[in-house]
């Protein structure tokens, strides 16, 4: 069979999709990303927040009607969605041919035969045991891929599901993992960008204790340009890993480091571990310790119990702190969370208002940080040519893909993706930054 493979969500979600991509062609199908034409579409969903449903929904009508007009054959759903949902949508969009939970990524080939013979297959495996090593098919750009160290989430936060969907933490072994990122540098991949819902708990569960900084050790001994870490949890954050991050050179100094945020009130509400004192220390020991660092971080807004006050409090802690990158959204309340049913929920057109609001000051920030950048030479990662732009695109290591903006540059000469160059930076343009290939 064609077996079109779209994939909605976060990079821990892509990495499955790949996942599957391997297995398929592995069975003897044809692999594609063009749902038109295929015999089979699946579509790989998030199912985290209010948003990320109404996406992964929109698409499956999409699909729905290619479906309908005769140019695409059957439609399976798997991910967050499908797992969290697999009753409803079995019943309420009956254009759906089969579910695929988050348990049984591995069973795709099963539910692509069950449909292909008129079957309707709903495989929801256990999701504290799932098979994360095996082949994938990269989907990223060939000089750029995402190592999973770990599936699932112990942290237990007030407000999210990922526990419920993704199960109990479970760290990969660290001799897969080398083996895993050796095939990929053998690839051409030059950028390694470590993910998990929370890395620096890697090991914990399996050996007994944090190996997050043995495991960066070992991989900066392979050949990649660039290893970016994705989500520090602050709380696990401790010197030795700080110490392995400021002194290998093949670690970008870019932290995505999720604080959520900074009143100690919200914060013990939200199930975090840390306090405001602990998060402003811990941000103030990075910068000291690893000089030009850039920090990235998600806040939420408007949780229940969040007044003006508390409201006032982040802001203030966001004008101070300067975190260059920052994720913000307004609470969510998701059904099957402590958080949904606490007392004084604000308002949801308050939390978008104050969403709104910390996305204008911290915009103000970037904008600084950007303007502090002006004049220096940096290292830049080429994607390609922007034709709408008329000049190259690339990612410093101030960018992370897919969340970050970029970094626009002329060049006398070709320059090929995937190739690393000397920028120039001398000014900006809608939060971005403009340079000069410097040869």
């Amino acid at each position: 069979m064609k077996v079109a493979f779209i994939s909605l969500g976060c990079a821990k979600n892509l990495v499955n999709t790949e996942q599957m991509m391997a297995l398929a062609r592995q069975a003897g199908h044809t692999v594609t990303g063009e749902p038109a034409g295929a015999d089979v579409a699946v579509l790989n969903t998030c199912g985290f927040i209010e948003t990320a449903k109404s996406e992964a929904i929109e698409e499956i009508l999409k699909l729905a009607a290619l479906k309908e007009s005769g140019r695409l054959g059957k439609l399976l759903v798997a991910g967050c969605l499908a797992q969290r949902y697999q009753g409803e949508v079995l019943t309420e969009l009956p254009e759906v041919d089969g579910l695929l939970g988050t348990g049984s990524y591995t069973d795709i080939v099963c539910a692509l035969e069950e449909a292909a013979s008129g079957g309707r297959p709903a495989l929801f495996g256990d999701i504290n045991s799932t098979v994360e090593d095996g082949a994938r098919i990269l989907s990223t750009p060939p000089y750029t891929a995402y190592l999973k160290i770990a599936e699932g989430c112990d942290n237990r936060c007030a407000y999210c599901v990922i526990p419920s969907l993704r199960g109990r933490y479970r760290s990969r072994s660290m001799e897969s993992l080398l083996r895993e990122a050796r095939e990929l540098a053998e690839q051409g991949v030059k950028e390694l960008i470590v993910v998990a819902q929370d890395i620096t708990r890697y090991g914990t569960d399996l050996y007994g204790r944090r190996r997050l900084a043995e495991l960066l050790t070992e991989l900066c001994k392979q050949d990649f340009h660039w290893i970016r870490l994705h989500y520090l949890y602050p709380d696990e954050v401790d010197d030795t890993l700080i110490e392995v991050i400021a002194s290998q050179p093949k670690i970008v100094k870019y932290l995505d480091i999720p604080i959520q945020h900074v009143n100690d009130g919200i914060l013990r509400a939200m199930n975090r571990r840390d306090t405001k004192e602990e998060i402003a220390a811990l941000l103030e020991k990075l910068k000291k310790r690893i000089p030009g660092l850039v920090l990235r971080t998600s806040i939420i807004c408007g949780l229940p119990g969040e007044g003006e006050h508390e409201f006032e409090e982040l802001c203030a802690f966001l004008r101070e702190a300067g975190i260059q990158r920052a994720g913000i959204f307004p609470f969510s309340p998701e059904e099957g969370t402590p958080a949904a049913e606490m007392e004084r929920q604000v308002d949801g057109d308050t939390a978008r208002r104050r969403a709104e609001l910390l996305a204008e000051l911290q915009s103000r920030v970037m904008d600084s940080f950007n303007e502090h950048m002006l004049g220096k030479t940096i290292e830049v990662l080429c994607e390609g040519f922007d034709g709408e732009m008329g000049c190259y695109a690339g990612r410093s290591y101030a960018e992370s893909p897919d969340v970050d903006g970029c970094v626009y540059f002329t060049a006398a000469g070709r320059v090929e993706p995937g190739s690393f160059v000397r920028v120039l930076l001398t000014g900006t343009y809608g939060g971005c930054l403009l340079g000069e290939w410097e040869e």
